[in-house]
Parts: structure tokens; C-alpha cells; sequence
């Protein structure tokens, strides 16, 4: 019965930046194959490679015909779960990926729209997350890095799929990620594990999202 249900696509990323864990993939594998929402999960891990990362999205997404895409990844610093609201058609890396790669000022994919708007129903997962008690806000720009990157793919792919929702959360470092730095907010995996369940099941089961302000003023 498990094969017949509808899935989710659930992606987090491996290291990067010289860390040895990356939270996105740690909370992701965790909810690999549980049924949520009548969906099933299907994780996949994604290189933190502008070009490797899309190549293996397609791929899953080709493999699983998901009806939810959701990508999750670091967010270093952040102090809560991320929902974000928009992905940018522009690539600008800080630092190379793990491939060497650096592209700068260059479009995730030539002749696209310069953006697309999650179709998730952020403020009812945000409504959720917030009665359940997991610090949560939504976020108005997603990077310029690989997250960004695959978080655009994802969007421009789903675009063209009629009843497919797609969307990005980031989150923020795992405690013993934030330990060496001084100050640094974190948030245990068991936390993200179960933010990123009340997201997703309310993703699935939620056709119209509410109106409720979480704009930003600056």
C-alpha cells in the first residue's frame, strides 16, 4: 500500500564549508519512508555542487514523480527554522562548492524568470510550527549559494507540473556544529526532525493557505 501513496520528495545536502555533518541531510534521512499527510517520504541527499545538484534532481525527481518537492538546507547562524518564500534566478558563491566551483553573477538556469514564489502554504505552516512550539519565521531570500540554486530548480521544475507544490526550509546549525562558535545559535536534530513533520503534514493536507502577516520591514 506504501508504494501507492502519493510522495513526498524530501532533499538536505552533504557538508560543506569544512564541516563534517550537515544538519539538512541528518533531519531529512530521518523522516525517510514515513507516511505523512498521505504521503510517503522519499529522501535524497544532494552534493553541495551547483552542477552535480541539479543533475541528481532531475534524476530524483524523474524517479519519484513526486506531488510535494521540499528541500531542505544549513543555514548557519539562523536561530530558527527558515520557510522561504522566494528563490532568485542568480548564482553569486562566496566560497567555492565542493567541487571547486565559484560561479558569480551567472543565472541558475539561462532565459528563466528572475524568481519564483514557494507555492507551499507557508503562513498555515508557519501557524503550526509556531502552536507546536518550534521557533520559526519566514524568510524572504534564500542565498546565493547552492541552496538557492536547488531551491530555484526546484520551483522552475514544479512550475510546469500542474498540482505539484514546491518549496524550501532552511535551519540552522546542529549543537555540536555551534559549540566552537562563541555565541552561535543552534537547534537539536530531534527539533528540526519534528518541525520539518509538522511542515510537511501540513503541506499535504492544507489546499489554500490562510492570510496572516509575516512580512518583514527591512
Amino acid at each position: 500500500m506504501g508504494n501507492t501513496l502519493p510522495r513526498i520528495l524530501l532533499t538536505g545536502f552533504d557538508p560543506f564549508g569544512g564541516e563534517t555533518v550537515n544538519p539538512s541531510w541528518e533531519a531529512a534521512r530521518a523522516l525517510h519512508g514515513r507516511r505523512i499527510g498521505g504521503h510517503r517520504v522519499v529522501a535524497r541527499q544532494m552534493p553541495t555542487q551547483f552542477a552535480a545538484s541539479l543533475r541528481l534532481l532531475r534524476a530524483a525527481l524523474r524517479e519519484t514523480t513526486p506531488a510535494i518537492v521540499l528541500g531542505v538546507g544549513q543555514a548557519g547562524g539562523r536561530t530558527q527554522l527558515s520557510l522561504e518564500r522566494v528563490a532568485i534566478n542568480l548564482q553569486d558563491a562566496r566560497i567555492p562548492d565542493n567541487a571547486g566551483a565559484q560561479p558569480i553573477d551567472e543565472p541558475v538556469i539561462a532565459g528563466a524568470p528572475a524568481a519564483y514564489f514557494s507555492t507551499l502554504p507557508l503562513k498555515a505552516m508557519l501557524a503550526a510550527l509556531h502552536e507546536a512550539g518550534v521557533p520559526t519565521g519566514i524568510s524572504h531570500t534564500a542565498g546565493t549559494y547552492v541552496c538557492n540554486h536547488l531551491a530555484y530548480a526546484m520551483l522552475h521544475w514544479s512550475a510546469r507540473k500542474r498540482g505539484v507544490r514546491a518549496g524550501f526550509i532552511h535551519i540552522p546549525w546542529l549543537p555540536a556544529q555551534a559549540a566552537s562558535r562563541h555565541g552561535a545559535a543552534s537547534m537539536a536534530l530531534e527539533e528540526m526532525v519534528r518541525g520539518l513533520e509538522i511542515a510537511l503534514r501540513v503541506a499535504a493536507v492544507t489546499p489554500h493557505d490562510i492570510r496572516r502577516g509575516a512580512g518583514a520591514i527591512a
